[in-house]
């Protein structure tokens, strides 16, 4: 620990200016400011206490050396600190943009102050390393003439390929989409993460002799037979792609669409593909609109962030939970991540956000949405209720669902592999990450349920662990921890 008094001394917590609203609404990039000053970053690191017992590693389920590349940082020790970073974190740059920072919702400092910036040290570490020219292939020592098949390229999928590419297996990762990425690529706006940051992580990928193939849906494409067949491996990726649905009265009407529906056109016209009008409109659009975004979560504010850049006439995000508290509530004491009211880059810029409210029906006319019916709803005995009298009208053109997803999907390659499914339907494992078909195992959202980028991460690293002891009798990579552990951490 380099300054024991750091935290005293640097009391106030930092982070990147973002741009102006009116600004940023003009173009699709990266809402924050440059990056910041290594003097600036270095006096955040030093506020790392080095705590006898570091919660944060506990609350990130990647086990990140979180003090040590803090004090490295501190110190300008930033090749070491690299490579402490990327020791348990195959993508910072991922995690470093999209994770919510569980970490620093654990930090021993967050108890009577701020907590440190982690989740900045680590993206600006990882930007300078690639500035520098540090992120550079890692090649195995040697080839073990195994093949492995990952289905689906989302974090989980990347993070067990490399691990797996760099332990010696001939890896090939299958992705139906005509692009690499999973829903970073399509589902994460680029004004939170600009795909030319996957890209630069994929070209490492393939120099280090991971094989890709996009435009192939496994389980049609090649069948399950045929990918047993060819592979001694196979590593299910595929994500929770199932999206929630809102089964009332006027769903049929054109106008409603699934988040996932509206959130790809953006990112497509952004990386150039033939996708916009003579108006220059996507086929989905809010340009002029009067929209009605159902669900407040992450992928709700995704929504709402693209249909200001479209134009909306006016947004409305509802949210059927009440509105959490501004301090920590009571409920989620530290160290556990808090309930608190939380405004993202997409808030900022406008549109109101509706709390403890229940869509009841859709209306519309001439088979098109024109507004919804809702009511206000409160929780009692474990259920939400109506608040009678508080019904009102909306109006909307566009309506789009953001409630999360269910699960996995599982006609094609999962039933014809015959795979068991656990109590919410997702695909179950044991505790070394194994299906109920030998060779064949599973990690990410696909097991475990709709989550975090970082726990994608931390299981596809585990269950690569798993493949490759399953392979070779060994491994050399970090332990295989098992689903259950990961799930306490």
């Amino acid at each position: 620990m380099a300054d024991p008094q750091g935290f005293l001394k640097n009391t106030s917590r930092e982070l990147p200016t973002r741009r102006p609203v009116e600004l940023r609404l003009l173009d699709w990039k990266e809402v924050y400011e440059d990056k910041f000053s290594h003097e600036t970053l270095q006096k955040q690191a030093s506020r790392c206490m080095d705590c006898g017992i570091p919660f944060c590693h506990n609350g990130c389920p990647l086990g990140n050396l979180i003090p040590e590349w803090n004090d490295l940082v501190y110190k300008g020790a930033w090749r070491e600190g690299i490579d402490r970073l990327h020791a348990t974190n195959n993508f910072p740059e991922f995690t470093g943009r999209l994770c919510p920072a569980p970490c620093e919702a654990s930090c021993v400092l967050g108890i009577n102050q701020q907590p440190v910036t982690i989740k900045q040290v680590e993206v600006e570490l990882v930007e300078n390393a690639f500035d520098e020219g540090w992120v550079t292939p890692v090649y195995p020592t040697r080839l073990t003439g195994k093949k492995i098949a990952v289905v689906g390229s989302g974090p989980a999928g990347l993070a067990a390929a490399q691990q797996l590419t760099r332990a010696g297996h001939t890896v090939t990762v299958f992705e139906r989409e005509d692009r690499i990425g999973g829903l970073m690529r399509y589902g994460i706006p680029e004004f939170k993460m600009e795909k030319s940051v996957i890209d630069r992580r994929l070209a490492q990928m393939e120099a280090e002799g991971t094989i890709f193939k996009t435009s192939v849906n496994v389980g049609v494409d090649i069948t399950a037979e045929q990918l047993r067949e060819q592979y001694d491996a196979v590593v299910l990726a595929g994500g929770a792609t199932i999206a929630r649905d809102l089964p009332i009265p006027g769903r049929e009407l054109d106008g409603i669409h699934q988040a996932m529906e509206f959130l790809p056109w953006a990112n497509r016209a952004q990386l150039g593909d033939d996708v916009l009008d003579e108006n220059g409109l996507p086929p989905i659009h809010a340009k002029g609109k009067k929209v009605v975004i159902i669900g407040g979560g992450d992928t709700g504010a995704d929504c709402l962030g693209t249909s200001h850049r479209h134009g909306a006439e006016s947004v409305h995000q509802f949210e059927i939970m009440p509105r959490p508290p501004e301090e920590r509530a009571g409920s989620t004491p530290w160290p556990t991540y808090p309930l608190v009211y939380r405004v993202s880059s997409a808030h900022e810029e406008g549109g109101e956000r509706v709390f403890s409210v229940n869509t009841e029906r859709f209306v519309g006319k001439d088979g098109k949405v024109t507004g919804l019916e809702a009511h206000e709803v409160k929780m009692a005995n474990g259920r939400f209720e109506k608040v009678e009298g508080t019904d009102f009208t909306l109006e909307a053109d566009l309506v789009l669902l953001a409630m999360g997803f269910v699960g996995p999907q599982k006609p094609g390659l999962l039933t014809d592999l015959g795979v068991g499914y656990d109590g919410r339907g997702n695909v179950q494992r044991d505790k070394n990450w194994s299906t109920n078909i030998p060779g064949v195992f599973v990690a990410g959202d696909m097991g475990r349920g709709q989550s975090l980028i970082v726990w994608a991460i931390a299981e596809g690293r585990a269950a690569a662990a798993a493949v490759d002891k399953y392979l070779e009798g060994e491994t050399a990579l970090p332990a295989p921890i098992p689903p259950t552990a990961v799930a306490q951490r």
